[in-house]
């Protein structure tokens, strides 16, 4: 097995884009059981540079998917269970007293790492939710006066149960924007469901998974990414997806600026895990949902839906209402 995922690993010196990435989707839906959708959405805002947060029913593999991005990627990970009685320190570190050098040394937390997964994210108390804003959102971290750089590349996947309200702290809108794509997974089919219970791995499922890159090559895949071509037409299109969840009926606060930023990073990254060095409009609709839906606050909520399932009938109503840009106009923009 071994010598397995060895030949499947990619070098930057051979291999294209789209191959290096269906070769890190290819290794994860070896092992797990979700759909591959998914795990290409988790794999496309790893490469477009955001943050993932998976929102879903217990024991349907987010921290699973988690588990097997930091092994497939390789680099630095940690894994943090956050629990009410959080620290802010214990995610950043701390500065301690050296008496050896009559100086403060400082001791970095778990945010520092490549990869952080975030289990539970919203058991966490606020105080302590927040000391992710700046890493998030700056790649770096200040404490007692001083900043420091995070690893780069830099990604978190945080979890939650939406349907645990208590000892729960729901995640504060500023923090929600923070991530480029909430998604959820679905319960699996019966026939993947049966194969989990009788797969050689039942206990164990990422016993078989091996790293299949570095991260100079993630850095090399996110560069190949900033280069693919957004037409201004489809800037212009996105910007009125966005703008369109500001007025919608039932939105009490649409989407930011930030929302539009990562409609282009995310469509950028399913651009180039198709082999294209331009964006589509397909590729726009098809990110709108994960990446627009958890930024919403309604002024009300849809009878029968949750609030996130109400969020996300909204963005298919914009994206339907919304006139698409002509192929043409768009192909021709991007030439130019």
């Amino acid at each position: 097995m071994d010598d397995i995922a060895n030949a499947h690993t990619f070098s930057t010196d051979h291999a294209r884009p789209e191959e290096s990435i269906t070769t890190i989707v290819d290794a994860l839906a070896a092992v797990l059981s979700c759909s591959r959708d998914v795990i290409e959405l988790a794999v496309a805002t790893f490469v477009a540079g955001g943050h993932l947060l998976l929102e879903d029913v217990p024991g349907v593999g987010k921290t699973t998917l988690a588990r097997a991005l930091s092994i497939a990627i390789g680099g630095s990970s940690h894994r943090i269970q956050f629990t009410p009685d959080l620290l802010p320190s214990d995610l950043t570190g701390v500065s301690v007293y050296s008496q050896a050098t009559g100086c403060f040394d400082f001791h970095p937390g778990p945010l520092f790492a490549n990869i952080v997964i975030a289990d539970e994210v919203n058991r966490a108390n606020p105080k302590a939710q927040s000391a992710m804003l700046e890493a998030m959102g700056e790649r770096r971290i200040s404490v007692d006066g001083n900043t420091y750089d995070l690893p780069d590349p830099y990604f978190v996947v945080a979890t939650q149960n939406p349907i645990e309200l208590e000892g729960t702290y729901p995640l504060p809108e500023a923090q929600l924007d923070r991530f480029m794509t909430c998604m959820s997974f679905g319960y699996p089919s019966a026939s993947a469901e049966a194969a989990m219970l009788t797969g050689e791995h039942t206990f164990e499922p990422l016993a078989t998974l091996r790293q299949v890159c570095t991260i100079e090559q993630i850095r090399w895949l996110r560069a190949e990414c900033r280069k693919v071509m957004l037409a201004s037409p489809l800037a212009d299109y996105i910007v009125a997806l966005v703008t369109a969840t500001r007025d919608h009926d039932g939105v009490r606060y649409g989407a930011s600026p930030r929302g539009s930023l990562n409609i282009a990073a995310l469509a950028r990254a399913r651009a180039l895990a198709e082999g294209r060095g331009f964006v589509m409009a397909d590729d726009v609709q098809a990110v709108a949902v994960p990446v627009l839906a958890h930024r919403l606050v309604l002024s009300e909520t849809g009878y029968g839906l949750s609030s996130m399932e109400h969020a996300r009938a909204v963005i298919d109503d914009i994206v339907d209402r919304t006139p698409v840009p002509r192929a043409d106009a768009a192909r021709a923009s991007a030439v130019r």
